[in-house]
C-alpha cells in the first residue's frame, strides 16, 4: 500500500482549534479537566460536582459547577464580594474571606438541594481536619471535587482555605490535611490551631500588631479602611465568628439594587435611520453644498 499524506483539513481544525488556544493562553488545564468530569458510564447520567474556586484582584469566586456536552452548568456560586453583607467588609481576598465564600457557596447548595438541616457541618470551628459523613437512613452528603484550574497548590493557599470552608458547611469533599495552612511536612501532622488561627484572620491580626509597632506609616496606609472604621487588630476574630453565624443563620442570595438604568449605555449609541431619515438626511448635505457653491 502506497504511503498517504494525512491531510488536516479544515473539519480537523474545526473541532480542535479552540482547545488547543485555551490551553496556549493558559485558560484551561485539560489534563485535569478530564479527569474532574470523567465519570462511570453506569452512573446514568449522573453528573460529577466540581468545586471551582478562583480569585481575581479583587473578588473570589466559589462555584459549584457540572459539565454537559453543551457546556459547563453553574449550580450555586457565592463571590466574596457578598460577604459585607454578613458584616466582611475589608479584606476580600485574603485567606479568613476564601474560608467565608466557601462556606457561603456551602450552605447555599444544601439549602437548594434541601440538606441543609441533614448535614449542618461543624458548629464549633476548631481548625481541625474533618470530613462529612453519610448519615445513617438519610440521603447521602452532596459530593463535590475542588477544582482550582491553573491555580499553585502550595501547603497553605488560598484555595485550600475555600475548601476547608465548603467542607466545615457540610460538603463531602474529599481531601487530606496536607495542604491545609498549619501542615508540618516534616511531623506530618496537622497544628490546628494554626489553621484555626488562617480561619479568624490572626495571621492578619498578628501583622497589624507587627507594623503598628515598627513601621506606623505603612500601617496607616496598609490598612486605612479598617482604621477608618475604628476596627482593630484583637476585633477580627469576633468579626469573622459573627460572620459565620450569620451566613448559616441567611446563606441566601440577594441581587443587588440597580441604581442606574440598565438601558443607559444606549444614549452612547448612535441610533441606526430609516429609510426615509436617511434619504432626508443625503438630501439636507446636497442642498447645503448647492448653497455653498451659489454663494
Amino acid at each position: 500500500m502506497p504511503f498517504v499524506k494525512e491531510v488536516k483539513n479544515k473539519a480537523y481544525y474545526k473541532r480542535f482549534q479552540t482547545k488547543f488556544r485555551r490551553r496556549r493562553e493558559g485558560k484551561t488545564d485539560y489534563y485535569a479537566r478530564k479527569r474532574l468530569i470523567t465519570q462511570a458510564k453506569n452512573k446514568y447520567n449522573s453528573p460529577k460536582y466540581r468545586l471551582v474556586v478562583r480569585f481575581t484582584n479583587r473578588d473570589i469566586i466559589c462555584q459549584i459547577v457540572y459539565a454537559k456536552i453543551e457546556g459547563d452548568v453553574v449550580l450555586v456560586s457565592a463571590h466574596s464580594h457578598e460577604l459585607p453583607k454578613y458584616g466582611i467588609k475589608h479584606g476580600l481576598t485574603n485567606w479568613p474571606a476564601a474560608y467565608a465564600t466557601g462556606l457561603l457557596v456551602a450552605r447555599r447548595a444544601l439549602t437548594k438541594l434541601g440538606l441543609a438541616e441533614t448535614y449542618p457541618g461543624v458548629q464549633e470551628i476548631d481548625g481541625t481536619y474533618s470530613l462529612t459523613e453519610p448519615v445513617e437512613g438519610e440521603n447521602r452528603p452532596f459530593r463535590v471535587f475542588l477544582d482550582v484550574g491553573l491555580g499553585r497548590t502550595s501547603t497553605g493557599a488560598r484555595a485550600f482555605g475555600a475548601l476547608k470552608g465548603a467542607s466545615d458547611g457540610g460538603l463531602s469533599i474529599p481531601y487530606s490535611e496536607s495542604r491545609l495552612a498549619g501542615y508540618d511536612p516534616e511531623s506530618k501532622e496537622l497544628d490546628s490551631e494554626v489553621l484555626r488561627k488562617y480561619i479568624f484572620g490572626g495571621h492578619v491580626a498578628e501583622y497589624m500588631d507587627m507594623l503598628l509597632d515598627d513601621d506606623e506609616e505603612r500601617y496607616n496606609k496598609q490598612f486605612s479602611g479598617l482604621i477608618a472604621d475604628g476596627i482593630e487588630s484583637d476585633q477580627l476574630e469576633d468579626i469573622y465568628a459573627q460572620a459565620h453565624q450569620k451566613i448559616r443563620a441567611d446563606p441566601s442570595f440577594t441581587p443587588t439594587e440597580k441604581k442606574a438604568d440598565y438601558k443607559s449605555f444606549a444614549k452612547y449609541k448612535t441610533q441606526k435611520l430609516t429609510r426615509e431619515e436617511k434619504q432626508k438626511r443625503v438630501e439636507d448635505k446636497i442642498a447645503r453644498v448647492q448653497n455653498a457653491m451659489e454663494q
